[in-house]
């Protein structure tokens, strides 16, 4: 069985994205290819962020609050003070591994 990786879906209504998930999920069949509704998230990015329903193969997606995607991390609220946040937090954890900061110098 093969897998595409990092695919983005966007759609303002949930009945466009109900109908390109359905037209996915037949090419994707079409290809001898299969999606892992395990790895699969849902979200919905809104000022009210609210869970769709979106079912594969008789699985419920996964509504998440937030996503990293090629290392940007998306929220549901539109907002950047969680991704300010976490790469704050990527820089801190990169700078106490350097030993060249951390080491005795007396």
């Amino acid at each position: 069985m093969k897998y595409a990786d990092n695919l983005v879906v966007l759609a303002k209504e949930k009945m466009v994205l109900l109908n390109i998930t359905d037209s996915l999920i037949e090419i994707v069949q079409c290809s001898g290819m299969d999606i892992s509704v395990e790895k699969t998230k849902v979200m919905t990015i809104s000022r009210q962020p609210f869970p769709v329903q979106i079912m594969i193969a008789q699985k419920q997606m996964q509504n998440v609050e937030y996503l990293i995607c090629f290392g940007t991390m998306i929220t549901n609220g539109a907002r950047h003070t969680r991704e300010i946040k976490y790469r704050i937090a990527m820089a801190k954890a990169t700078f106490n591994k350097k030993t060249l900061f951390s080491s005795n110098w007396t």
